[in-house]
């Protein structure tokens, strides 16, 4: 069935990274074999853990592993042909050498590579527990939808790639001056497409693998964590907790007094908001949290006797039901409002946009008849009917 997997995620410097390796602890401690993975491009998993290390697995304690993924190796072990064939056009036309090598790796591919540690963790049976501390927020929600494109991709574009290079080929070399990809170019760019489709249906398995919002008791962290929610809903995630950290005990002197009444009414709003979430909390401690003590104690204040690996809530954001003259897809998008959601259906694509963010959802065949009949926006769901086509 693969590993228990937890993805923390969240706005930059609100702890994530201490609540992933508190949650990698009590599970190895537990007796689940853990690896606690850091994505984010600003590693912070060894300052956290008090231990030096490096792109591959580390043991660091009784049943617990620990990496912080190096981009550069993932890039050379995936993309060497597609950067040296870029590289060269580049060269070719006045470019550095070393901008050109810049230029040959988009922005973000390389944390999308860092991602694709996981499918192997996940893949390998070494683990029962994955941890992983994502990028922040804004650069983990691009990432995340970027399989639903690959799968397009696969399905559109590769099936045809051969034929249309074979023609273009000559075409391209007399009368353009380039070089266009050869077999090994297009054989990084179908890998990257599988692996990421891949790891799109291992994060989708809600049984095994839930996301987990880490967020401080401040407004606009709270307000930048409900879009964040309502995007992960519309990618399809699981979000089986919230964690509110670095709450002000009650007995904190007067000057943090306001600031503590402020804190306790996001607190309120937070728990409204996003119910029936479960709200975990710790508070802010006395000195940092750094080194497997402290850490202990953040794991102790956020799970107390529970299981940090259990699954808090199994709510899943879509769900599909036929039935003899129609059908009809419900998508839980909390915190969305009326006006910004946007909805068409192309052939078996049902296209959903939600503000800046777009989905495409892929429609079983068997609906590939029905024909939309409308769509509603009711207590945070979207629901599109389809009328069944004719007998």
């Amino acid at each position: 069935m693969g590993p228990r997997t937890i993805l923390y995620t969240g706005k930059g410097g609100v702890g994530k990274t201490s609540v992933a390796a508190a949650t990698a602890r009590r599970a190895a401690a537990g007796g689940a074999r853990t690896i606690v993975v850091s994505t984010d491009p600003a590693h912070s998993l060894a300052d956290a853990l008090g231990t030096p290390l490096g792109g591959e697995p580390t043991a660091i304690g009784a049943g617990l592993w620990a990496q912080q993924v190096s981009a550069q190796d993932e890039l050379e072990d995936n993309w060497a042909a597609v950067q040296e064939w870029m590289g060269a056009l580049l060269v070719d036309r006045g470019v550095d050498r070393i901008s050109a090598e810049e230029l040959t790796v988009p922005p973000g591919l390389d944390e999308l590579f860092s991602l694709l540690a996981l499918k192997r963790h996940v893949e390998s049976g070494d683990f029962d527990c994955v941890v992983v501390d994502c990028a922040p927020t804004g650069e983990t929600l691009r990432l995340l939808s970027f399989p639903d494109v690959a799968r397009w991709w696969l399905d559109k574009v590769f099936p045809q790639q051969g034929r249309i290079l074979d023609a273009a080929r000559p075409f391209a070399r007399a009368v353009l001056d380039v070089s266009l990809p050869g077999d090994a170019v297009l054989e990084d760019v179908s890998r990257l497409v599988r692996n990421l489709v891949a790891m799109n249906e291992i994060l989708r398995d809600a049984e095994r693998v839930s996301i987990r919002l880490v967020m401080t008791p401040d407004r606009m962290v709270v307000a930048e964590s409900r879009r964040t929610f309502t995007y992960l809903n519309l990618y399809g995630f699981l979000t089986d907790a919230v964690v509110v950290n670095r709450v002000f005990p009650a007995e904190v002197g007067p000057y943090f007094g306001a600031w503590r009444e402020r804190q306790q009414s996001q607190l309120v709003e937070v728990c409204d908001a996003f119910a029936p979430v479960p709200v975990l909390r710790a508070p802010y401690f006395e000195e940092e949290v750094r080194g497997g003590p402290m850490l202990d104690r953040l794991g102790d204040a956020l799970f107390g006797e529970s299981d940090a690996t259990a699954v808090l809530h199994a709510t899943v954001s879509e769900r599909l039901e036929v039935g003899a003259d129609g059908a009809s897809l419900r998508l839980e998008l909390p915190f969305a409002e009326k006006g910004e959601i946007a909805v068409k259906k192309l052939g078996l694509e049902l296209i959903v946009k939600v503000g800046q963010q777009k989905r495409t959802l892929m429609l079983p065949p068997a609906l590939g008849g029905y024909r939309p009949r409308g769509a509603a926006f009711d207590d945070g769901a979207l629901t599109v009917s389809f009328d069944a086509p004719a007998p």
